[in-house]
């Protein structure tokens, strides 16, 4: 078994090359999609993981650099090599800002696009009231809910006592 995992760490280090940037190199920042209470959304193909390109100002450590962030990210600052991706400048390419918020743990928050259902559940006498809410119109991303945690988080979806009864779907403001 220890000769069989030698030569195959061997294979994979012939492959492998540490990945380092100087001060000066522009990266992508890696994050996490995050859906409603604290789930992370399942990767396909059009979510998004890494942001703009940023450019870095120093190497911190062997493996920690910090990153010239704009003025509503200043929390953050510095990391490790793993959250980093290697961007090449090309002049034809054109980016557009958009206004993400990050997270100090890296992560983006996804809001709920429409409400798609509503269901109750009837579990030892305790009936529990769920929402099928969508995350993403572009990757078709759906969880069930808890209706009283949404009420929570998103107190604009619920601007009455109204009931999702035989409705087809709510959506966010003009969308």
């Amino acid at each position: 078994m220890k000769a069989t995992q030698s030569r195959q760490k061997s294979y994979a280090d012939k492959r492998r090359r540490p990945l380092e940037f100087e001060a000066g190199d522009h990266v992508f920042l890696r994050v996490t999609p995050m859906a409603g209470i604290r789930r992370a959304i399942k990767s396909r193909k059009l979510t998004l993981r890494f942001v703009a390109p940023y450019q870095i100002l120093r190497r911190i450590g062997v493996v920690a650099y910090e990153i010239a962030l704009p003025p509503h990210l200043a929390n953050l600052h510095v990391f490790h090599v793993s959250q980093l991706r290697k961007y090449i400048a090309d002049p034809s390419h054109v980016l557009e800002s958009d206004d993400i918020h990050i997270r100090e743990e890296l992560t983006v928050n996804a809001g709920p696009v429409r409400i798609l259902d509503s269901q109750v559940k009837k579990l030892r006498g305790n009936e529990i009231k769920t929402l099928k809410v969508l995350w993403d119109a572009i990757t078709q991303e759906m969880t069930w809910e808890m209706e009283d945690s949404m009420r929570q988080s998103y107190p604009h979806f619920f601007p009455g006592k109204c009931n999702f009864r035989g409705r087809k779907s709510l959506k966010v403001g003009g969308m």
